[in-house]
């Protein structure tokens, strides 16, 4: 179960990410709920991982938060903001994924 409040957790690193995107190329009222939006879902990322690493090695855990809002972080800004999507990256990406997974399947949990 701690596992998959911490991919929920990865994916609301991924939405803080997003809405602090946003709030950069916006102005006015819309900034500011896009920041509002970046600090409530940063507020639940964080919740999330400290509720996962009550079971989970924390090291492991932490990586594996990290490396979801890495991953998703990059596909968002490639999909949501035009970021290029060179062969490079995705290289890189791909051995990241490989990372998480290799992390969860050896973790002792």
């Amino acid at each position: 179960m701690n596992w998959i409040i911490l991919i929920i957790a990865g994916l609301f690193e991924v939405a803080f990410a997003f809405c602090l995107g946003k709030a950069k190329g916006a102005t006015g009222n819309e900034m500011y709920l896009w920041y509002a939006g970046f600090v409530i879902t940063l507020a639940i990322s964080m919740g999330l991982l400290i509720k996962a690493t009550q079971t989970l090695p924390i090291g492991t855990a932490y990586a594996v938060w990290t490396g979801i809002g890495a991953v998703g972080t990059v596909l968002v800004g490639i999909i949501a903001f035009k970021e290029p999507a060179t062969f490079i990256r995705i290289l890189f990406l791909t051995t990241l994924i490989g990372s998480i997974i290799g992390l969860k399947v050896f973790s002792t949990q």
